[in-house]
């Protein structure tokens, strides 16, 4: 239920068959026919790999796609970087010379491939999987990312997205959840967030919340934020601790949840509606993630393809001890 990040620390080789192994799973799991499911598990053991040996560590995300059919492989170091990473992604380029496909191999197997690198401030790898026949271009505009506290075997946040292809303005309907405290009981309530979500995602954002406060009675409740961007207007209603920033050119705007607990007491849901400048970024977030981090993130950064920025704001801005789970549409 839902799409929830396998998080890695590389700390260790041993991680790079942990990550194969994750990579494999994932990818049957969701679906994809052979051989995927083993392309999946080079492309993770190769971006392990290259943190082991050329970063000196660092973390990799496995995750099923958000949206459609697919397995997405994200790698976040704050190693030395590339100096020349077209060089770095030529076939049979590996960053220490030793045995591997290298990245650039990474890159023809992927079905979609972005990376970031900037010298002695690390580098960041996002690697999609596609199920044949997707368009990657239909995936692109959405990155995300749902990691567990450290310690913490299931994280109790979650996400969906929904995009209403049955009217010319596609609307995109994006739930973010954040069940109270950690552990399975937190995990709960975000899954059946999820749930009453996929039952009707075009419902009108107060009537989706209020659906979600009967349906989360008999759990421990929620914050949760449900934003829909539609003819380029972005509408945010959230109650609790979910948090959501608009990104443009001229600077960035936070929109807040209301107070509360969805499932736990009376909530009395607002939309609150702000229109999208050209090239404008939402990015919706839960508290895992600091809440200053607009104006502690580099412009260049801010810029990156979805799925970097959202590997790039854990990387940065994660509170370690906290659930955190941040998705990022363009």
């Amino acid at each position: 239920m839902g799409r929830v990040t396998t998080h890695l620390h590389v700390d260790h080789e041993s991680a790079v068959h942990v990550a194969a192994r994750t990579a494999r799973t994932v990818a049957q799991e969701v679906g994809l026919p052979s051989p995927l499911p083993d392309r999946a598990a080079v492309i993770a053991s190769e971006l392990t790999s290259n943190l082991h040996k050329h970063a000196g560590g660092g973390n990799v995300f496995i995750q099923p796609l958000l949206t459609g059919t697919g397995v997405e492989v994200v790698a976040t170091d704050s190693g030395p970087g590339m100096a020349d990473p077209d060089r770095c992604l030529t076939d049979g380029h590996t960053t220490t010379g030793t045995l591997g496909v290298g990245l650039g191999a990474v890159r023809r197997m992927a079905s979609d491939f972005s990376v970031h690198s900037t010298v002695h401030h690390g580098t960041l790898l996002a690697a999609r999987l596609l199920a044949p026949g997707s368009a990657a271009e239909a995936h692109r505009r959405i990155g995300y990312l749902c990691v567990p506290a450290d310690g913490q075997q299931v994280s109790g946040d979650n996400a969906a997205v929904h995009t209403d292809t049955s009217s010319a303005a596609a609307a995109t309907t994006v739930l973010v959840a954040d069940g109270l405290g950690h552990g399975p009981e937190a995990a709960e309530a975000s899954q059946a967030a999820v749930r009453i979500f996929q039952r009707d995602p075009t419902l009108p954002l107060p009537e989706l919340l209020t659906a979600m406060h009967h349906g989360l009675r008999l759990t421990r409740g929620a914050a949760i934020a449900v934003t829909r961007i539609v003819d380029r207007n972005a509408q945010f209603c959230g109650v609790g601790n979910v948090r959501c920033s608009v990104l443009s050119p001229d600077g960035h705007q936070a929109l807040l949840s209301k107070p509360g607990v969805v499932g736990a007491r009376s909530i009395t849901p607002q939309v609150r509606s702000v229109p999208l400048a050209e090239h404008s970024t939402v990015v919706v977030h839960t508290d895992g993630l600091q809440p200053h981090w607009p104006v502690h993130t580099a412009p260049i950064r801010l810029g990156l393809a979805s799925a970097l920025l959202a590997a790039g704001l854990v990387h940065d801005h994660r509170l370690a001890h906290d659930d955190a789970t941040v998705v990022v549409i363009r």
